[in-house]
């Protein structure tokens, strides 16, 4: 157990042994292991998106054994999935990579305009079946349907904490009030971090933040105050600092598929800025698999070279 490890775990002390251990599960796992930072493959977005548009740039992601084997053998620190890909490789590779069930999805077959909502699909006993080490779940915050999903996270977590499992909380801001633009304003970015820590999340996923800042009275604070968010660098180490002043672990995903130039630029910044980590899907499984197992190696070895 790494120093690093340590001084992490100690911001969870209200946690059981069980979550605790879960954790240095992820934290001590492939190619990152004691450095504090991680890497999860999350592939939800058959679910989310439809298999056509997640898997018909690389056939070889319709098979749920592929992901598994891209994760392990590229040395994430866990893959994340639904309940059905985790079921189809859960015995075939067990121990083998850290598990985390998305507890909850939606579709793109019903457009919900501004108040998307996401159904939960899956439950603890699940998780515990499969031998998972913790829980995904999605809020969207600016949602009119927002405190239903505040609700059904607080008590997906305290059942997840009760079991010993670490909560992983991807928090999205959308809603009918929030322009396009401001879902990934640094201002809203960072309420969205906080909103998933203060409702329990041992790890936070968010978007990569836009300079733009979409509320007036959050814009007043950060001119009068000369908080700078010119570079991406600056605003991850404000929504890093939203997260309990960087003690909860803060992760960033991918995003809409970029080049390769452009995914990694995008990575340092997020290490210069702080990060614990990236959370990587379709840039990653949508490429070959020699192409997205170089990619994934890149981005351990950026935020693996971060203080």
């Amino acid at each position: 157990m790494t120093s690093r490890v340590r001084e992490i775990l100690s911001w969870y002390s209200s946690d059981n042994p069980g979550v605790l251990t879960n954790l240095s599960r992820m934290l001590n796992h492939g190619k990152l292991a004691g450095t504090g930072k991680l890497v999860i493959l999350p592939v939800d977005q058959g679910f989310e998106h439809g298999p056509i548009r997640t898997f018909g740039k690389n056939p070889e992601g319709y098979d749920p054994d592929y992901h598994f084997e891209l994760a392990i053998e590229s040395g994430c620190s866990a893959y994340a999935a639904p309940l059905g890909f985790l079921e189809a490789g859960a015995a075939k590779y067990a121990g083998e990579i850290p598990l985390i069930l998305k507890m909850n999805n939606s579709d793109v077959l019903f457009e919900a305009g501004g108040s998307p909502h996401s159904a939960v699909t899956s439950y603890i006993d699940e998780a515990l079946r499969l031998g998972c080490v913790g829980i995904g779940f999605t809020i969207y915050p600016g949602s009119s349907e927002r405190k239903g999903m505040y609700e059904e996270l607080s008590n997906a977590a305290r059942l997840a904490k009760e079991a010993g499992l670490v909560v992983v909380v991807w928090s999205y801001a959308r809603g009918e009030n929030l322009s396009k633009e401001g879902e990934t304003a640094i201002d809203v970015i960072s309420y969205a971090a906080q909103i998933a820590a203060q409702l329990g999340a041992h790890i936070i996923k968010v978007k990569p933040p836009t300079a733009h800042i979409e509320q007036a009275e959050n814009k007043k604070v950060i001119e009068s105050e000369k908080i700078p968010v010119s570079t991406l660098a600056d605003r991850i180490k404000l929504v890093v600092k939203s997260c309990f002043n960087g003690k909860r672990v803060v992760i960033f995903s991918g995003g809409a598929t970029k080049s390769t130039d452009d995914l990694l630029s995008e990575v340092k910044g997020l290490a210069e800025g702080g990060a614990f980590g990236s959370i990587m899907g379709r840039n990653a499984f949508q490429r070959p698999k020699e192409e997205a197992l170089k990619l994934l190696s890149d981005v351990m070895d950026i935020h693996g070279r971060a203080k």
